[in-house]
Order: C-alpha cells, then structure tokens, then sequence
C-alpha cells in the first residue's frame, strides 16, 4: 500500500545546452580581446614597438645661461656611457653630434670624469669641479637618433689643454675660484674688470659664507640649485 505521506521530489529540471554555448562564446570574446589588445600594442611583424637606439648624437647646441649653476650643456642619445670614457663629435649628426671615442681615437674630444642622473631641473645636476662640458644621455627609440628619454647627465673634461671649467677659467659650472660680475655671471679671472670679484663660497644663507666675504650675493630662488647666496670679496 502506498504511503499516503510521501511526496514524490519534482524531476530535475533538464540543463540547456545553450548555457555552454554562452560561455563559450564569453571565453572567446575575452581570448580575442587580449589578443587584439597585443597586437595593436606591438607591430604586425612581431617585433617589438620600440627598441633602444644604440647610436650616439646631440640635438642641442651648447647654450650659456644666465643662470650660474646651469653651465654650457648638450644632449647624447646614447645610454651607455661610464667614467673614463672618451668621446668627440659624431660626423653623421653635425654640427652638435657626439658619439663615443676611443681616447686614443684622433676624433676624441672629451672624457667623461663622472656621470650624473638626469633631472628635471638642469641648475640640481652638480658635476666635479674641472667640468668643462655637461651632455645630456638619453635613450632613444625607433631609428630616431635626436630627442629620448634622458637617463644620465655626463660630466665632460676636455683632452686637450683647454679646460674653461677649471676655477677662473670663466666657463663650466660656477665654483669656488671663479670670478663673477655684480650681476652674478660667470667671467675669466684673467679678464675680469672693475666690479668683478672672486667666489670663497656658495651656500644656502649668507650666514654660512667664509671669512673674507664682503659681498655675499643673494640669489633669485631656483629649484634645486643647491645654493642661493654667492660668497665673494667685493
């Protein structure tokens, strides 16, 4: 006799087939994303989108500013450079192009006595004294050899006999022994006129300079410049 109690459990309801068919279809929209996705990052040869330029060039002229702590610079594109290498000027991008050296190449011009990060701010990039040039090493991409993204700042003396960024030399960055106007540019000792004088110092406030200092010059405010006051002897 049946029990009357007893409830017969519905019969499962049967799965769709189409629901496998949604994800499928979901799976392959995702799977073909990423794949459009990778190919319009890179080129259709396979190869990557950029590559480094190993070639080496400048693309600006030195240029003097006003500025005592941004001396004559110009701009390297190529991202390998180490203390003691030489360099000279690069006959493939003239008349501002400079590319590595032997240092006993007939072509070398220069040898690199320290080598800086870059920064944003040209006047916080302090080479060692006895830099007669400051090149800007970026890394470039493609076939380009002007413009990239700077890396490093090299900090040049010069082979020959001379050297503008030695102290009252008149040239390089402004250091201790150089002569400057009352306007607080840079001129060669040897040739200074009336109102120039030397510098004993370069600190952040006049209360830091030396003994011997009768006109400290207070300077403008630069972002990182890492002194705003130049000691000198009136």
């Amino acid at each position: 006799m049946a029990n009357p109690y007893q409830v017969t459990p519905p019969q499962a309801p049967r799965r769709r087939s189409g629901g496998g068919i949604v994800a499928f279809v979901v799976l392959a929209l995702i799977v073909g994303g990423i794949y459009g996705a990778s190919r319009w990052l890179g080129k259709d040869d396979g190869k990557p989108a950029a590559s480094a330029s190993a070639s080496a060039s400048a693309s600006a002229k030195p240029t003097k500013s006003s500025d005592p702590g941004n001396p004559e610079s110009s701009s390297d594109t190529s991202s390998s450079w180490k203390v003691g290498d030489c360099g000279g000027p690069d006959p493939e991008n003239q008349p501002d192009g400079y590319r590595p050296q032997k240092c006993s190449a007939s072509g070398a011009t220069f040898k690199a006595i320290d080598i800086k990060d870059a920064s944003m701010f040209p006047g916080s990039i302090q080479c060692p004294p006895g830099t007669d040039l400051m090149i800007q090493v970026s890394i470039s991409y493609g076939n380009s050899k002007k413009g990239g993204i700077p890396t490093n700042t090299l900090c040049g003396r010069n082979l020959s006999g001379d050297h503008p960024g030695d102290p009252g030399a008149g040239g390089g960055q402004l250091v201790q022994g150089d002569c400057v106007t009352d306007q607080a540019q840079e001129v060669p000792c040897a040739t200074a006129g009336s109102g120039s004088s030397k510098v004993l110092g370069l600190v952040k406030q006049k209360s830091e300079c030396p003994s011997g200092t009768t006109e400290p010059m207070q300077l403008t405010m630069a972002i990182g410049r890492p002194y705003d006051v130049i000691c000198t002897d009136g």
